[in-house]
């Protein structure tokens, strides 16, 4: 099967997009975007591999395994989630190692042994509640190794250092070592095991599908050893220079997302995309060619970075930014939104006993004016209207979006699409299809 690679290397995640000769999505990848912009690069692109392997194994199993008709969605999740343990484990036992091996020096002052027992502790408390984190129904706030696995190794750490009457900073020493060399190693690509063990597991453990063991393994089977060959690669986004690509294999970001928002809604003709590091308004013919943009000026105001600063502000996740504010019942007025003074003006707010629900609507709508601003200088905004990046994820600046453009465009249709932080490696793969064909 030939395939057509889009690579997205944002400045905080790398996105990859495969594309089939219909040009049809097979597979999509994220992950945290690492000073090894090339490690992100094959990570992203093997995440998406492994989508692009649920999204055959959903075309055998649907053909091949009537039994699982109407039940077909529910059974690819559970074999998703079995084949993510399998891969969190790995990583896990891999960090492990490498946490032993950085115990040496003389700041252990001859706790070796003891460093090394509260590690194995502290690694058997993880490999215990990794299970339920991948059971059906279950809530992670993230699905990135680094953030799911250091969260509870800090927590583990304390309460395992403070009975073994080590010092905490030992282990976290060694963590803060460690995580950075294993987030820069990718999982290895051992993916059909890792899959046909979960599927074993999953029709033992699971028997109210009521399929046979074999036909569904052959289905399996036949979907992980199809030939899948990347025949053309485009890379674009922030950290496309750093790309080990030719140049003939680089777009820029701008032309990207305008035809990835044209390949998602044929009828765009105006793009927003809020990402980490930029915001960029676009004007794109019916051909999802770019006719005008703009992009913001010097530094990350108002982007996804910005939103990361005020949740470390807040001690809240990102993601939980977007539900607190959509509690508001007013919005605080904020007068700016760069990153270096937000913090002392989020203080401020707070000292005068703001909520912190107003407060960050009126941080939301801070965010959206300027988007406008940068959008009413490309050109305005045409129908069709499409939303696209990280933030367009986010309730709180899609509600105060809709609210700003029909106050000054009037009733238009906007788009969101819930892969939108795909958008700029959809338009690469498509520019890398276009290349072939």
């Amino acid at each position: 099967m030939k395939t057509f690679v889009g690579i997205d290397l944002g400045s905080t995640t790398t996105k990859a997009v495969v594309l089939d000769e219909n040009a049809q999505i097979l597979g999509r990848g994220i992950t945290n975007s690492r000073s090894n912009y090339d490690t992100a690069t094959r990570v992203a692109k093997l995440e998406a591999l492994v989508d692009g392997r649920l999204t055959l194994c959903r075309r055998q199993l649907g053909e091949r395994v009537p039994e699982l008709k109407g039940r077909l969605d529910d059974f690819l999740q559970r074999l998703e989630l079995g084949f993510r343990l399998e891969q969190f484990l790995e990583q896990l036992d891999d960090l492990e190692r490498t946490c032993v091996d950085h115990v040496d020096g003389e700041r252990f002052a001859g706790k070796e042994n003891a460093v090394r027992e509260a590690l194995a502790q502290v690694f058997d408390t993880l490999r215990g509640e990794a299970p339920a984190m991948y059971e059906p129904g279950a809530q992670r706030k993230s699905d990135f190794f680094r953030d799911i696995a250091g969260s509870r190794y800090l927590a583990i750490a304390e309460e395992t250092a403070r009975a073994a009457d080590l010092s905490y900073e030992l282990l976290l020493n060694v963590y803060d070592k460690s995580i950075i060399t294993v987030e820069n190693r990718p999982p290895s690509e051992d993916m059909s095991g890792k899959f046909l063990r979960s599927l074993a597991k999953l029709v033992k453990d699971a028997p109210e599908f009521g399929v046979d063991s074999r036909t569904v393994e052959s289905a399996v089977k036949a979907a992980l050893d199809l030939e899948i060959e990347e025949t053309y690669l485009v890379g674009t986004g922030y950290g496309r220079v750093t790309l080990p690509f030719s140049k003939e294999h680089i777009r820029s970001e701008i032309l990207c997302h305008g035809l990835g928002a044209h390949m998602m809604y044929p009828a765009t003709r105006t793009v927003l995309d809020i990402g980490g590091q930029d915001t960029k308004g676009i004007q794109v013919d019916p051909d999802g060619i770019v006719e005008n943009f703009q992009m913001n000026d010097r530094c990350a105001a108002g982007c996804g970075r910005y939103l990361g600063y005020i949740a470390d502000e807040m001690n809240m996740g990102l993601h939980e930014l977007g539900p607190l504010a959509m509690k508001a019942t007013r919005s605080v007025r904020i007068n700016s939104t760069c990153t270096v003074f937000a913090g002392a003006e989020l203080r401020d707010r707070l000292a005068l006993g703001e909520k912190r629900e107003d407060i960050l609507a009126g941080l939301h709508r801070a965010i959206i004016l300027r988007a406008m601003s940068i959008i009413s200088r490309s050109g305005g905004i045409r129908d069709e209207f499409t939303f696209t990046g990280g933030v367009a994820k986010n309730e709180a600046a899609v509600r105060e979006l809709r609210k700003l453009v029909t106050e000054n465009y009037g009733e238009l249709t906007i788009n969101i699409d819930p892969g939108s932080i795909y958008t700029g490696a959809l338009g690469a793969a498509t520019f890398a299809r276009r290349a072939v064909h």
